[in-house]
Parts: C-alpha cells; structure tokens; sequence
C-alpha cells in the first residue's frame, strides 16, 4: 500500500535504522565534518572533490552505455580525458570551462531505463536512504567499478578521495542537514521524502509530491532554507 507515491512496507526497521544513523553522525560523522570544512581552505576541498568525481566518471561511462545513452558516454570520456590530462587527474575540473559539465549515471538510473521497479523505500545503515533498486544499483555500480583492476593498497588510496568529498559535502552544508536530522519535526519521513523527490527528478520520473520534473536542477534542502516544514502535512495532506 502507498501512500502519495511512497512505497515504505519497512518503516519500522527504517525509522531504527535511521535513528542509529543520526547517533552516528552525531557522534562522529559531523564533528570530522564541521571541522574539516572549517580548517581545509574551501579551494584545497574543491580540489579532493574534482579529483574524486573524475575517478567515478568512468563507472558513468559504463552506465550510460548499458542505457544505451552513446552521447552521453561520448561527453563523459572527453570529459573524463581533459580533466585526467590537462586537469592533473581530475584535480581541476578544466572539461567545465569548455560547457562539459557533469554527467552523472549508476546502476540505479540504468535498472529503471531498463523498466525495473523502484520497490520498497529502503534506509541503509550510515549510507541513508534508498530504495530496493537504488540498493541493487549500489552492488552493481561496486562489481563494475573499473578501480577494482587496480591492485591494494593503491586502490584504496584512489577510493579515499571519495569519502573525503562526502564528508566535505556534509561540512559544507551542515546547516541545511542538520535542519533536516535536528530540526524538523520527523526527520525520517523529511529525509524519505527529499529522497525520494530528488531521486525520481535523477532518473526522469518525476513522481513525487511537489516535483516539477521540468524545472530543470532542484536543491532538495531548498525547503528547508527558510524554514522548518512539517511532513506529515507535505506527505498526507492537512490532518
């Protein structure tokens, strides 16, 4: 049963789940974060950023051409070619300032070209929130991601990149995160909702309350800039 487009059977274990994960990040994720983005110069935080997106640029490739998006991948690999060659390894994002922006594609986003369902809203341990096919994405985007021909230790220094910039990311907007896990009235079902508005705005489906699939780029902590919104009122109308 659904209720305004979300599917969540697992709420409970949900809720338990994100609850330990808001103790987690209370605990040790946002302190490291807070205090890198405040003492890494925000230039040296761009620069761990560029050079980890360019290291995932290659698994969008792949994705892409499952989806059988060719002019897509074509963007990605001269993109993923500047910025390897006159970005030093992606450290500067230079295919940007020829319009190559970021093309961004995984498993998930492939799983519904293909047709497959969204299922069940799911909540990870640490990772958040996702859905049964996002979940499936994950395990796949990791089996096909073209690092793992690369021989330990180096890979894991080529995959620590990655969790700097999120860390970075969760510094560099602490205030909005925090009004969503801190601040609102059911942190659980505002994150669930954000979620899943902005992964159905990703993969071109454009369900959700409040989500104009043709408004181009949306902020999901938009809402929250100004003020604290109550779900319930967003996800099953005026009580």
């Amino acid at each position: 049963m659904t209720r305004d487009g979300i599917f969540d059977p697992y709420e409970a274990r949900n809720r338990q789940i994100h609850e330990r994960s808001k103790d987690f990040d209370r605990q040790v994720t946002r302190p490291v974060a807070i205090a890198y983005a405040r003492n890494v110069p925000e230039p040296a935080q761009d620069m761990v950023t560029n050079f980890a997106n360019n290291l995932a640029v290659p698994g969008a490739v792949v994705n892409q051409v499952l989806q059988f998006d060719l002019g897509g991948a074509l963007h990605n690999s001269v993109r993923f070619g500047l910025n390897t060659t006159l970005g030093f390894g992606g450290v500067f994002d230079v295919a940007a300032d020829f319009g190559l922006q970021e093309d961004e594609a995984d498993f998930g986003q492939t799983l519904a070209v293909w047709g497959v369902p969204e299922g069940a809203f799911l909540e990870l341990p640490i990772l958040g929130p996702a859905t049964e096919r996002d979940a499936v994405g994950q395990v796949v985007d990791l089996a096909l991601d073209p690092l793992n021909v690369i021989p330990w230790p180096e890979k894991l220094y080529l995959r620590l990149p990655a969790a700097v910039a999120e860390v970075g990311q969760r510094g560099r907007y602490a205030a909005s995160v925090d009004s969503i896990f801190y601040e609102s009235a059911d942190s659980y079902a505002q994150s669930r909702l954000i979620y899943l508005q902005n992964r159905r705005f990703e993969v071109g489906t454009g369900q959700g309350s409040g989500l104009d699939a043709a408004s181009g780029e949306i902020d999901p902590y938009a809402e929250l800039s100004d003020q604290i919104v109550d779900p319930y009122e967003e996800l099953y109308g005026e009580q």
